[in-house]
C-alpha cells in the first residue's frame, strides 16, 4: 500500500501570465508582399533548368563490364537483384548502382543487361 494523501484542494492557478505586446494582438491587415516582389535570380536551379550546354559527367562502365563478365561465366541469366546485390558487394560507383536499381525486376541475358545499361560487355 502507498501512503497517498487525498487532495483537498484544487491546483492554485499561476501568479504571472505570459502576454503578447499590444502591436501584435492589434487587428492589422496581413499582406502578402511574395507576389510583388522580383524573383530572386540567386536559387539553385532545378535539372528541369538546365540548358544544354551543361555537360553530364561520363561514368567510367569498365567496373560494371568486369562485374558482368564474372557474373555470366556459365550463367546465361541472372536476376536484377542478383546483380545488384554482386554489384554493391564489388563496391561500384553511386551512379552505376544507381541504373542497376532502376532495372526492373526479372532475368536479364548479358546482352539485355549491357543495352540497358551502357556497358560494352558482349
Amino acid at each position: 500500500m502507498t501512503d497517498d494523501v487525498p487532495v483537498t484542494e484544487a491546483p492554485t492557478a499561476p501568479t504571472t501570465q505570459a502576454r503578447l505586446p499590444d502591436a501584435i494582438l492589434a487587428d492589422v491587415p496581413v499582406v502578402d508582399t511574395a507576389a510583388l516582389d522580383p524573383p530572386t535570380t540567386e536559387l539553385p536551379t532545378t535539372a528541369a533548368a538546365v540548358g544544354d550546354e551543361v555537360e553530364t559527367e561520363e561514368v567510367d562502365t569498365r567496373p560494371l563490364d568486369e562485374l558482368l563478365d564474372d557474373l555470366y561465366h556459365g550463367q546465361e541469366r541472372i536476376s536484377q537483384a542478383d546483380i545488384y546485390r554482386r554489384a554493391v558487394a564489388a563496391e561500384l560507383p553511386a551512379q552505376l548502382l544507381s541504373r542497376l536499381n532502376a532495372l526492373p525486376q526479372g532475368e536479364y541475358a548479358v546482352d539485355e543487361v549491357t543495352d540497358l545499361l551502357g556497358g560494352s560487355t558482349g
